[in-house]
């Protein structure tokens, strides 16, 4: 027996609102009973975090760390049988078709979504009988209704962080064979994933930047030598108190918005402070940028710092505008040190999940020069200048369908609006990661003319998406967002950018095993 997946047309990568269609292949060497053949298309978002380690011990014991995992994705789609009846394949080649859409948003912030495709208790679910009738078995949803999630777009594929921190998509098969004494078959394959960007502003006339002014240093006085016709001539025309002022800034477009595995729309601008005749040259540039990783479990967090080098350029010789300007004149450094150097095909796109988020900041290095190295007569005095952008959004560069962009944006703008006093609303939490506490809602309007109805308390023994009788509080749970429903009938161009991501979606798992 062997089981293969043969997908149509792979990809590079999936993207939301993506068709994913194939075929199960299955060979069969002897007669078999079938009673079910379930593909899932599934996605997973998994940290860890030790919360005690031994420095004695090599290995991180699994014993002392915690983890989560929220299941971002899934679907199910039953290839076999139709009519709910088990039969026998004779030996050979077996194949069986399915397809898939990939959604925008995650499910696993959906309390009756997870029930109704997941289950509750290992009852109900995708086979509409679960375990009591003659449905297929899915896996048990409780334990995603005890995580506290956020509602978000899917993130990317991310690896890189053994043992911490992954989120994987894949296609899983299941035979199911009926008897006491069988073992079900599985077979599954890795999918690279990269959502789409969030809709742009049409303009961007604003400019983000980071500035700083710099003075140089008076230049000690060289002791003066004698020739033979007298004294050497002074090399400052300046006058031995004046010195190069220079305000450098390092401007970006407002939003400052990076796009992946495309250049960084910089410009870097010197302005003159000081009313001298030398010159300032720029001799080393270096763009960094730089990855925050946070990895929630519970309500501990870690962060991850990782640095990619955009563009690196030494041994420059730019002058900062020429020795006859005035002061406050702006002198734009010409581009070409880093206008063809991309994005790495490795940088994920911005994203904020259950328990990951990635941000992302850029950091710009200059090193300036008041005289140039090899000047017998002048010792250069060199300075380091760093820029930091604090907070950078990274794009996928993955456009959005403008029939979705267009829908949103007027239901947006034609959406009822009730008179009331405004209500300020607080950005994320001071520690970066936004999974503070979430403000408890308003009190509800009475539909009978009375007082306003209290939000409904919270039971202490269940989480908050279960009641006190182990069931979905399915009115507490918001319909369907209008992109969500519009998102059904479209599709995205299959111009796709290059992306690395996951170097090997079909690889084993680094985090520690789930416990049971």
């Amino acid at each position: 027996m062997s089981i293969r997946i043969a997908l149509d047309k792979p990809p590079e990568f999936y993207t939301n609102l993506d068709f994913i269609s194939g075929r199960v292949i299955i060979v069969l060497q002897r007669p078999e009973t079938i009673g079910n053949i379930i593909v899932k298309l599934e996605g997973e978002s998994r940290t860890a975090l030790i919360l005690r380690s031994d420095p004695r011990n090599e290995y991180n014991d699994p014993a002392n760390s915690v983890a989560e995992n929220h299941k971002i994705l899934y679907r199910v789609f039953q290839v076999y049988p139709d009519d709910g009846v088990a039969l026998s394949f004779q030996p050979g080649l077996h194949e069986f078709k399915f397809d898939f859409k990939v959604p925008l948003n995650n499910i696993c912030h959906d309390a009756r979504a997870i029930s109704a495709v997941m289950g509750i208790g290992g009852v109900g679910g995708g086979g509409n009988g679960g375990l009591l009738g003659k449905g297929f078995r899915t896996m048990d949803g409780s334990k995603q209704l005890m995580l506290a999630h956020v509602k978000s777009t899917l993130p990317p594929s991310l690896t890189g962080f053994p043992q911490q921190a992954e989120i994987r998509y894949y296609i899983k098969v299941t035979i199911q064979r009926p008897g006491i004494f069988k073992e079900n078959w599985r077979y599954q394959i890795g999918l690279k994933f990269l959502p789409i960007e969030p809709p742009r502003s049409d303009s961007q006339k604003q400019e983000a930047f980071a500035r700083r002014p710099f003075t140089f240093k008076p230049r000690t006085p060289l002791t003066a030598k004698r020739s033979f016709f007298g004294k050497m001539p002074s090399n400052n025309p300046d006058g031995p108190g004046t010195c190069p002022a220079v305000e450098v800034s390092a401007r970006l477009p407002f939003p400052s918005i990076l796009t992946c595995n495309e250049p960084v729309p910089l410009r870097l601008i010197a302005k003159k402070l000081a009313p001298v005749q030398e010159l300032v040259h720029l001799t080393a540039l270096e763009i960094a940028l730089v990855g925050f990783t946070h990895v929630r479990v519970a309500n501990f967090e870690k962060v991850e710092r990782t640095v990619w080098v955009v563009a690196s350029a030494l041994h420059l010789s730019i002058p900062l505008g020429s020795a006859t300007d005035a002061v406050d004149t702006e002198f734009e450094v010409p581009n070409t040190a880093w206008a063809t150097h991309r994005l790495p095909n490795t940088v994920a796109p911005s994203f904020r999940t259950c328990n990951l988020m990635r941000r992302y900041e850029l950091e710009v290095k200059m090193s300036l020069s008041w005289g140039l190295q090899g000047s017998r007569s002048v010792m250069p005095q060199i300075i380091s200048l760093p820029l930091t952008f604090s907070k950078v959004e990274v794009f996928s560069g993955i456009k959005p369908p403008a029939a979705l962009v267009s829908a949103v944006n007027t239901n947006t703008a034609t959406a009822p609006t009730t008179a009331g006093p405004s209500v300020s609303v607080a950005g994320p939490s001071s520690n970066g990661n936004g999974n503070g506490p979430a403000p408890r809602p308003p009190p509800r309007p009475s539909t009978t003319g009375g007082p306003p109805i209290p939000p409904r308390a919270t039971d202490p023994l269940y989480p908050p998406q279960l009641g006190p009788d182990n069931t979905p509080a399915y009115d507490d749970a918001p319909p369907p967002s209008y992109d969500e429903a519009m998102a059904e009938s479209l599709t995205v161009s299959q111009d796709r950018p290059a992306y690395s991501g996951v170097t090997a979606e079909n690889a084993p798992s680094t985090m520690p095993p789930e416990k049971h």
